[in-house]
């Protein structure tokens, strides 16, 4: 049937999707939902108050593990109310603006982490190549301005991709694979032309995931290389396990977010489970999991962590 113009529109609703063919039994779902969100917010809320309470923890490693926990901490804010209204209440609209303003977060969030995730490889780099030098390269001020730089960037890359929605007419219905709102999947919504939103999305891509992954990659290329260079086993063995908590957070940030890329780009004929799976894990994966992972792997935050529960625990006796 030929489309007409009275046919273009901007949708007022968008629909959200939870989980395909399982509707009936997803607000099951709704109760390991509740205590990943749960784990997120409270796990990354107790890494920030133990570094801002902890003085020894006022070491550029730290401050950089807290600007990742703030930025996990604001994107499961962002995604909170949709994720629950589809899980829990089985509500899957959503405003058109609000999902236009969700879409921003979200990738602002994802960007910040991603710029964030670089930083703390060069902190590692400068830590193990010249650690005579550690504090004096890394200085609170330089830390604050690639706080800054990460939080700029962020939002500059991403105010146009609302824009850029914006101007489209949409005409192929209203329903989203995913239960919060994804730049790629509100695109293929549109019946206009869409080229100049997939080449800035590509170069967006490029420009920030692409660029950060490219230097995180150099970075443990020169660890590397500094590691082999130290003479006695224990050193290398040593200088590696303060990296390990960092590659496996990049490892659990990039490899979702490259998977789903890869799926709305070439995966038309996917099952609609692996759109929502993968989805799922990107959005849930790294915040969930570092500050399980930070918590467990570092020494010194699992010791103020105790030492908090335990003064906790001796007043509320």
């Amino acid at each position: 049937m030929e489309i007409t113009n009275s046919s273009w529109f901007q949708p007022p609703t968008l629909l959200l999707t939870g989980i395909p063919g399982l509707e009936d039994v997803q607000i099951w779902f709704c109760i390991p939902l509740c205590v990943m969100y749960l784990i997120a917010l409270l796990g990354n809320c107790t890494i920030l108050f133990v570094i801002k309470t902890t003085s020894s923890l006022h070491e550029p490693q730290y401050i950089f593990l807290s600007m990742l926990a703030a930025t996990d901490v604001g994107l499961s804010v962002s995604t909170l109310p949709t994720v629950l209204n589809v899980f829990l209440l089985n509500h899957r609209a959503i405003e058109f603006h609000s999902c236009l303003t969700q879409m921003f977060f979200i990738h602002t969030f994802s960007s910040m982490e991603s710029a964030i995730l670089l930083a703390m490889a060069f902190d590692r780099f400068v830590a193990i190549r010249n650690p005579l030098h550690y504090t004096v390269v890394l200085t609170p001020t330089r830390i604050i301005k690639i706080g800054l730089a990460a939080v700029v960037r962020g939002v500059m890359l991403m105010i146009p991709l609302p824009i850029l929605l914006k101007r489209l007419p949409f005409c192929k219905g209203v329903i989203l694979s995913h239960c919060y709102c994804y730049h790629p999947d509100i695109m293929k919504l549109a019946c206009g032309p869409v080229r100049v939103n997939i080449i800035y999305g590509l170069s967006l891509v490029l420009c920030s995931f692409g660029v950060d992954s490219v230097f995180i990659v150099i970075s443990y290329i020169l660890i590397l290389k500094t590691v082999l260079g130290i003479a006695s086993g224990d050193g290398k063995l040593k200088a590696l396990n303060t990296c390990v908590s960092h590659i496996f957070t990049v490892f659990i940030f990039y490899v979702p977010l490259i998977v789903l890329a890869l799926i709305h780009r070439f995966g038309t004929f996917a099952s609609p489970l692996l759109h929502v799976t993968m989805a799922n894990l990107f959005l849930f994966l790294t915040p969930v999991l570092n500050p399980l992972v930070y918590s467990l792997k570092t020494k010194q935050i699992r010791s103020a962590v105790c030492k908090i529960f335990k003064v906790w625990g001796n007043l509320l006796k």
